[in-house]
């Protein structure tokens, strides 16, 4: 059963319509009056009604990305979709819609209550990413199948779970199952689960939840495994030397070089080349081991600097505190006193000690500023050097290591080149008439036609090495650039943010002085 508006034309999500949500949802009386003359920032939105409005298609809400509640319901809403940068959202509301999929939710990890209550969903899915659910309601939709709510058994914080109205819970065995296979389970269709009912339920499906536990710690086992195996291939390209732990690259050579695999079957050449892929795979375990260790001496100087910088920011930052405090300090009762004064002269005098006392502030705040400035950018050229140094001794050890893959292809490509010549002689006198395969064949017509597939074979080879030193280098270099304009771009920031802060400041104290209530000379 879902909601449906056959006469009414369907609402776009629009900026108007989420301006009037705000605004209804908002403060009221004078402190609503002043909101909606100002205007309500949506980023500072946290919850958000958008119920009853006719919606079709859910868009534009990425302007509240510090949603934690939204209410869709009663729309008719067709697909879920729109919802991607709501990470914050903890509770969501999609009743009586018109919705036949879950989707769209992966990204709202901290959901920890929902709704989907009367659309017309068949199944239970896709909603795996939601760790911390706790409220599922799902009732009056399509779903017809008991197995489908072993799926649920992942929620390990499911608390309260709504199935009522779907064809299942007309089944015999439905609560009896669900008290089963949902351990965790408290609430059942708004009424408490009692411990009779789970002690019958544990009896009946014993075998089958002991296999199902079986399988699902088989499963949790391989996928810690799998998680393991990418957190190593993450950390394996963060250092760019992915794939080097072993004979990838070597093997990489020969993924598509089919005449070099084809001779590779040759009688005596397996030896060869079985012994140049040990070698090769020796240099890039070298190069992989070194890519580790240097990775590690990456991170520490980038965190020997960001010390370095957020020690000289709090100090300067202490300094101008202290310049603060000192000028409220002198300045704490200054004010207070041009209200009481009743002499022209002596409030004369006073004010123009604070605007001076002011101003003086303001230099002094400038100054530390300034040096900051320069002092941070002293900083930043000593971690541009040091980056640049780390970088070309990382360049300089890991190329030399690639020469040695290189210099190993072209002493493997000596070798099998005067193996296939003296095999050439050999066909031709059809010594090899046995050992011969009609692929292999074709490739000792004459001499030139050998040379020339061995030539390919070596062209392939050098290529793949080429390509995997043009790739690190490119990543290293592309590190190095992107780190040091971060770390420019972000002073820059902060320099800016630093003036636009001490400006409004300074302009509020000079406010202060301004809107003082001054008495008169009499």
């Amino acid at each position: 059963m879902s909601v449906l508006y056959d006469t009414v034309e369907p609402n776009v999500i629009d900026d108007e319509m989420l301006k009037t949500a705000v605004e209804e949802q908002g403060p009221s009386e004078e402190v609503g009056i002043i909101a909606k003359m100002e205007g309500i920032d949506f980023m500072d939105v946290t919850s958000l009604r958008l119920d009853y409005k006719n919606i079709l298609k859910i868009d534009n809400l990425w302007q509240f990305p510090n949603l934690t509640k939204l209410q869709l319901d009663n729309n008719i809403i067709e697909k879920i979709q729109g919802l991607e940068t709501l990470v914050h959202l903890v509770w969501l509301d999609l009743s009586y819609n018109n919705i036949e999929v879950i989707e769209g939710l992966s990204s709202l990890t901290k959901l920890e209550d929902l709704s989907l209550h009367n659309n017309r969903i068949a199944a239970i899915n896709n909603l795996d990413s939601l760790e911390n659910l706790q409220v599922l309601s799902i009732g009056n939709n399509n779903l017809t199948s008991l197995e489908n709510l072993t799926y649920l058994r992942r929620f390990k914080q499911l608390r309260t779970l709504n199935l009522a109205g779907n064809p299942l819970s007309a089944d015999e065995q439905y609560k009896l199952f669900v008290a089963a296979h949902l351990g965790n389970l408290v609430y059942l269709d708004f009424r408490l689960l009692d411990e009779t009912i789970r002690e019958i339920a544990n009896v009946k499906y014993q075998y089958s939840i002991e296999e199902l536990s079986q399988n699902e710690t088989l499963e949790r086992i391989k996928q810690e495994k799998e998680e393991q195996l990418q957190r190593e291939l993450d950390k394996h390209k963060a250092a760019y030397v992915e794939y080097l732990n072993g004979p990838f690259l070597f093997d990489s050579m020969y993924a598509e070089d089919v005449d070099g695999t084809r001779l590779s079957t040759l009688p005596g050449v397996a030896e060869l080349v079985d012994s140049y892929r040990t070698k090769c795979t020796e240099v890039c375990q070298s190069i992989f081991t070194y890519g580790l260790s240097h990775h590690e001496k990456r991170i520490a100087e980038v965190a020997i600097f960001n010390d370095c910088l957020q020690e000289a920011v709090t100090e300067n930052q202490d300094a101008g505190a202290r310049k603060i405090q000192e000028f409220e300090s002198k300045n704490s009762e200054l004010l207070y006193e041009l209200t009481q004064i009743t002499d022209q002269q002596e409030v004369d005098a006073k004010s123009l000690q604070y605007v001076q006392d002011v101003t003086k502030l303001m230099d002094d705040l400038i100054t530390l500023e300034l040096q900051l400035v320069e002092q941070l950018e002293d900083i930043i050229k000593d971690y541009e050097r040091n980056i640049a140094e780390l970088v070309s001794t990382f360049l300089e050890t890991v190329q030399g290591l690639i020469a040695q893959i290189r210099d190993l292809e072209n002493q493997h490509h000596e070798k099998f080149l005067e193996f296939s010549i003296n095999m050439l002689e050999r066909v031709l006198k059809g010594e090899m008439d046995e050992e011969m395969t009609d692929d292999l064949r074709v490739l000792f017509v004459d001499k030139d036609t050998i040379v020339n597939a061995v030539s390919a074979s070596h062209d392939i080879h050098l290529l793949k090495i080429d390509n995997r030193e043009d790739e690190l280098v490119t990543k290293i270099k592309n590190w190095a650039t992107d780190l040091v304009q971060k770390v420019q771009r972000e002073e820059l920031q902060r320099n800016r943010k630093r003036v636009a802060e001490i400006n409004i400041y300074i302009d509020h104290l000079r406010d202060e002085l301004d809107n003082l209530d001054v008495h008169e000379q009499m």
